[in-house]
């Protein structure tokens, strides 16, 4: 059987979407009062009308404290009516709009949010400078229905689809993970308990939309730390998630924003711009350590494939993969190795338009250079620097 073709129709779940590139979940930075605002409506607008066939607004918080600052969108009845706006927009170019939505867990700043950032167990956490707080089993099952309930805030206001984040070791990928969930309850020790908390997210969330919007979950293969959440136990759950039904969809990730970042990105490891991003202390601090925590990672198309393939061997689901996706070869691989959807992020930053020129010439390549200089924008506004310098914003 012939691989599919990357830019014909496809279904996902009880969506169908002009093509099967997505438009990756990158925080925008456009939301200053928790609200959708005509920026971040314009900042998707942009590759909707370039030619994806779905992208995902990034980042819709479940709850307050969920969020990794108090800017950030949550997911709330005053959100409707900009979040409506949003999906109108997009539908008109074209695109299906999907919602991530999550929990930020330790990735949060209790500081910016104030109140308590949750993690599996007490940590310090240099985000908010203040330790951390263990949810208990009521606080799960209060997040669990928080999931649940922001679906259906995405359904009632013109979603395509909701995508749960399960990694980077936001707080169900820190359930996940070995190094940070040392609980001696029913949600730590063994891996089918660590798996316990997005078990039942999936299934609340299917349970709330039923099948007339998509459902996929954004789930780390590794966290890229010692001691982390690793391929083996990422298969068996990907596997449990499978067979309980509440997806129609996988995308595959890597990498922790608690603890390494950069393992997802690859390329070069901005630390002066990320120190320029911050004031002092701070940035000095930066200048002088951002090493130790941003390690550099050869970059290389389709870097997460030799991964990802394993999961394709395990499962039946539909795979989504992500990850140095900015050649129609690296597509054509992709359909290939049997992946259902390849989602794109930093190059539809860099050209939001790049789909089209790859229509024309199956030679285009992206033009991002990987240089990541894109990441410590999503302080004042994410952006492709190469693309912006020199321009009013």
């Amino acid at each position: 059987m012939s691989a599919p073709d990357v830019f014909a129709p496809a279904r996902l779940g009880p969506v169908e979407l002009r093509n099967r590139v997505i438009k990756a979940a990158t925080f925008e930075g456009r939301t200053p009062d928790a609200l959708v605002t005509d920026e971040l409506i314009e900042y998707h607008r942009r590759p909707a009308r370039g030619g994806v066939g779905m992208t995902t607004l990034a980042y819709c918080a479940v709850s307050p404290e969920g969020r990794t600052d108090r800017h950030q969108i949550w997911m709330r009845p005053e959100a409707v009516p900009g979040l409506r706006r949003f999906t109108d927009a997009i539908h008109a170019e074209g695109a299906a709009a999907c919602a991530q939505i999550g929990h930020a867990g330790p990735v949060a700043n209790a500081a910016s949010n104030r109140l308590p950032a949750l993690s599996p167990t007490r940590r310090f956490s240099p985000l908010g400078l203040r330790p951390t707080r263990a949810p208990t089993p009521a606080d799960l099952d209060r997040i669990v229905e928080a999931h649940a309930s922001a679906a259906r805030t995405a359904l009632e206001s013109g979603f395509d689809a909701v995508e749960i984040h399960f990694g980077h070791n936001y707080l169900v990928s820190a359930f996940l993970s070995p190094r940070l969930n040392h609980r001696t309850d029913a949600y730590g020790g063994s891996l089918a308990n660590r798996a316990r908390l997005a078990r039942a997210i999936a299934r609340a969330v299917r349970e709330a939309v039923g099948d007339r919007i998509a459902i996929t979950a954004k789930l780390n293969m590794d966290d890229g730390v010692p001691g982390g959440f690793w391929l083996d136990e990422s298969i068996q759950v990907a596997q449990w998630l499978e067979a309980d039904g509440g997806l129609d969809a996988l995308e595959l990730t890597a990498g922790s924003s608690l603890l390494n970042p950069m393992y997802l990105f690859t390329g070069d490891a901005p630390v002066r711009d990320f120190a320029a991003a911050f004031p002092q202390p701070a940035r000095l601090g930066l200048r002088l350590g951002g090493r130790f925590f941003l390690h550099e990672y050869p970059y290389r198309e389709a870097y997460l494939v030799d991964r990802a393939r394993q999961f394709r061997a395990a499962l039946d689901l539909p795979l989504i993969l992500l990850g140095g996706i900015t050649t129609v070869e690296a597509m054509n691989l992709a359909m290939a190795e049997g992946f259902a959807f390849v989602a794109m992020a930093r190059a539809l930053l860099r050209e939001p338009d790049l789909l089209h020129r790859m229509r024309a010439d199956a030679d285009a390549r992206s033009l991002c250079i990987h240089c990541n200089r894109c990441m410590p924008t999503i302080y004042s506004g994410t952006r492709c620097v190469l693309a912006t310098e020199g321009k009013p914003r």
